[in-house]
C-alpha cells in the first residue's frame, strides 16, 4: 500500500505540516485539504487537530466538514486517524470550557486530567509509556510499553468511559489511566502525537497507512 494519498483535514487547527513530513516519511503522498473532492479521493484520512475541543467543532462546521466526514467514515468507511485534538473529537462530548457535542464515532467523552495525589502538572508534557493492546493494528512492532510523545490537559478516561477492550488500543498513566489510543473497524485515534514521536511515532504512523480495509464495530 505504498504511496497512497492520504489527506490530512484542514480544519485551521495543528501541526499540519510535520504530520504531511511524517507521512511522506511513511512512503505515502501527504496532501493538506479541506476541499471535498480532496478527501474523497484520498485513500484514507487523518485529522490532527491542537487547541480546545469547542474550537475544533467549530471549525469543522465552519467548513462545512462534519456532514463530509460522516460520510466518508461512517457509510463510505474510509480509515480515519485522528491525533491529539482530532482523537478527542472523535468522542461524543468534551467538558472543556463549555460542553460541546464531538463528532461521536467513539462512544465516549472527553474530561480535564485531575492527577491527584502526586506533583503532577497540567497539561501533561513530555514523553510517557504506554501500555498498548496486544492485539492493536498500531502498535504492531513498537515493544511492550512504547515512549511516546504527549501535549494535552483533557483525556479519555478509563473509568468514566467503559470502552469495550478491544476497541481500547493503548492507555497511558498519568496520576490516573487514560485511554491514549482506540481502534474502531476504520476509525483509529492516537492522543499522542505520532509525528512527533521518532522511530515509534512514525512505526505507529506506518502501522495505520498499511492497515488494510476492515468493517467498522
Amino acid at each position: 500500500m505504498e504511496n497512497q494519498q492520504i489527506c490530512i483535514v484542514d480544519y485551521g487547527l495543528g501541526n499540519l505540516r510535520s504530520v504531511a513530513g511524517a507521512v511522506e516519511k511513511c512512503g505515502h503522498v501527504p496532501v493538506i485539504s479541506r476541499d471535498p473532492a480532496v478527501l474523497w479521493a484520498s485513500g484514507k484520512l487523518i485529522l490532527p487537530g491542537v487547541g480546545a475541543f469547542p474550537d475544533g467543532m467549530a471549525n469543522l462546521e465552519k467548513y462545512g466538514l462534519v456532514d463530509i466526514l460522516n460520510n466518508l467514515v461512517l457509510t463510505e468507511k474510509k480509515h480515519v486517524l485522528g491525533i491529539c485534538l482530532g482523537f478527542q473529537l472523535l468522542a461524543k462530548s468534551s467538558t472543556e470550557h463549555d460542553a460541546t457535542q464531538g463528532l461521536g464515532w467513539i462512544d465516549a467523552t472527553i474530561s480535564r486530567i485531575q492527577p491527584t495525589g502526586e506533583q503532577l502538572k497540567v497539561p501533561h508534557v513530555g514523553w510517557n509509556d504506554t501500555i498498548p493492546n496486544r492485539n492493536s493494528t498500531l502498535f504492531q512492532d513498537t515493544g511492550d510499553s512504547p515512549l511516546v510523545y504527549y501535549v494535552h490537559s483533557f483525556a479519555m478516561h478509563r473509568e468514566e468511559n467503559a470502552l469495550p477492550s478491544e476497541i481500547i488500543a493503548g492507555t497511558c498513566h498519568y496520576g490516573a489511566e487514560f485511554i491514549v489510543a482506540v481502534e474502531n473497524g476504520n476509525v483509529f485515534g492516537t492522543q499522542f502525537h505520532p509525528e512527533k514521536s521518532q522511530l515509534t511515532g512514525l512505526q505507529i504512523l506506518k502501522n495505520f497507512l498499511n492497515a488494510e480495509e476492515t468493517h467498522a464495530a
